[in-house]
């Protein structure tokens, strides 16, 4: 399959400071790293992907974690370089770091813009100090909203992360904290339902009895009231957890949603170039021997064959308000949406008025956004 488009570039930094108990991202708590190592690690990990993909235009650099506001900017700085160095930059290529609200990490701003970061998701998660330690997170709204004051004067692109559909949440909280955040004027907001993911404390506390989840009717009550709340203030969702001013939407994200080409780079990134996937080790020490033996970290490769990338491509695109747009699924996947979809299950799915298709593509419908699984399920 022919490498074509923007390339989006993901770096993954694994540490934190500690682990949030919802948290199932391939996160990694330490006494002490030897970050030289780390950046030396890195830059092997991303000339071994730009060797096998010349010539493309970087769209978009993303740095995950774990905590990457934890690296120290030189790092970062290293890492953009090398990016600029290897592959050409788009104009306005967007490169986004994600970040803690703790003081320490927000006095490193200064230097993250510096190095060439221009967009800051910052995981701010509640406003309320109760939840937050409820979500093990290290700090206070004080300190989140400090944070948030020295980031929107660093970058003139920010985005807040919050998780709501809290165990004893109630609406009329959350549309004041909703509102609350509304109010501090980011162009982006990614608004997550607690879910519960195998393998987190949560989940050992929810199988106990111990973490009781907000009834069904609840959860789909807070959705509804996050769309029209985020829509009336002028950032409606654009993806399913996601709410952007028009424009301001998440570059590289959406090279995801719209199964793009992206490479990923660090311990436990995924990629997905030329129709091909590749996952890196996760263990930051089975990574950093990878690298020293072979000269990346990939712990495995393989080529998708159509029908997978096409279900790959189904379930990421349908994510979109606006959908999967048939001419680029036929040809990022080799195959037409209407041989890589139950004929059956759609019929049913668009008289129960979930989903809806046209000449363009397929979506779904306002009604169909929080019942997603189950659409793909009837569907895929």
């Amino acid at each position: 399959m022919s490498l074509s488009g923007p390339l989006a570039v993901y770096v993954h930094w694994p540490f934190c400071v500690s682990k949030c108990p919802y948290c199932d991202f391939n996160s990694h708590v330490r006494a002490t790293i030897d970050e030289a190592v780390y950046r030396a690690a890195l830059l092997v990990d991303l000339a071994h992907e730009a060797a096998l993909t010349p010539g493309r235009t970087v769209g978009s650099i993303f740095f995950g974690g774990g905590t990457p506001s934890l690296m120290d900017p030189a790092t970062v700085a290293a890492v953009i370089d090398a990016v600029a160095g290897h592959w050409r930059l788009a104009e306005a290529v967007e490169i986004t770091l994600e970040a803690n609200p703790s003081s320490v990490e927000a006095a490193r701003f200064a230097g993250f813009a510096a190095a060439g970061v221009n967009r800051i998701s910052l995981g701010l998660q509640a406003l309320d100090d109760a939840a937050l330690s409820m979500l093990g997170r290290p700090h206070t709204v004080a300190a989140g909203l400090a944070a948030l004051d020295v980031a929107q004067a660093r970058f003139g692109r920010v985005s807040v992360d919050l998780i709501y559909d809290r165990p004893g949440q109630t609406i009329a909280a959350w549309q004041a904290e909703l509102r609350r955040a509304l109010g501090f004027g980011t162009e982006h907001l990614s608004l997550y339902g607690l879910t519960i993911e195998p393998g987190t404390r949560f989940a050992t506390d929810h199988a106990r009895g111990t973490l009781v989840m907000l009834p069904e009717d609840t959860s789909a009550d807070l959705f509804a009231l996050t769309a029209t709340m985020t829509a009336a203030a002028g950032r409606p969702a654009y993806e399913v957890s996601n709410h952007a001013r028009p424009g301001a939407e998440s570059r590289h994200n959406l090279a995801y949603w719209t199964y793009g080409d992206y490479i990923g780079v660090g311990p436990g990134a995924h990629g997905r170039r030329g129709g091909a996937a590749t996952m890196r080790h996760k263990k930051p020490e089975n990574w950093l021997k990878a690298i020293a033996a072979h000269g990346h970290g990939i712990a495995e490769e393989r080529p998708l064959a159509p029908p997978e990338r096409a279900g790959e491509a189904l379930l990421m695109g349908l994510r979109l308000a606006s959908g999967v747009d048939r001419a680029d699924f036929a040809a990022r996947t080799g195959r037409l949406l209407a041989e890589s979809i139950d004929a059956a299950g759609l019929q049913h799915m668009t008289a129960l008025g979930l989903i809806e298709e046209d000449i363009r593509g397929l979506r779904l419908t306002a009604t169909g956004r929080p019942l997603l699984n189950a659409v793909l399920a009837a569907v895929a």
